[in-house]
């Protein structure tokens, strides 16, 4: 009887513990480190965000630098089954409407926002967003990975 309360306190705490909903994940960043992110209409209980097809999501993205940045340029692409497919930004100027003004100074901490169209012509797949912030060196500055799931 001892025996099976100790598992059952055990089982409690281990599953308690575990992580549910959507974590946005560092993929490389090398001159930054980003604190918070939120996209428009992501139900971040959820494990992914479901992105609407014929529809345009908005990102937000808090970071901080390491180093001076005197362009930033946004790349993003989606992992699906694999393979890394380029996203095409209409601005990829981060410098331009994105809330940023270049040159960014080391030690400073910047609101990232930009949009991204989800085209009615993409399939109904789940998608690993990568989210990436370059210098003007190409080093990510922030790179974000964002499970996602086209609708």
């Amino acid at each position: 009887m001892k025996q099976n309360i100790l598992f059952l306190l055990f089982a409690i705490t281990i599953s308690s513990s575990v992580v549910y909903g959507l974590q946005f994940t560092d993929c490389g960043s090398k001159t930054g480190s980003f604190s918070k992110v939120a996209i428009s209409d992501c139900d971040t209980t959820k494990n992914e965000c479901i992105l609407k097809r014929n529809t345009t999501a908005s990102i937000t993205i808090i970071f901080s630098l390491n180093e001076v940045a005197q362009n930033i340029t946004t790349v993003v692409h989606g992992k699906v089954l694999g393979v890394e497919m380029p996203f095409h930004l209409q601005n990829p100027d981060a410098c331009v409407d994105s809330g940023l003004k270049c040159p960014l100074e080391k030690g400073e901490t910047y609101e990232y926002r930009a949009t991204l169209p989800v085209l009615k012509a993409y399939p109904k797949v789940k998608v690993l967003v990568k989210w990436e912030l370059q210098d003007q060196n190409s080093e990510d500055i922030i790179c974000v990975e964002i499970p996602a799931k086209i609708q």
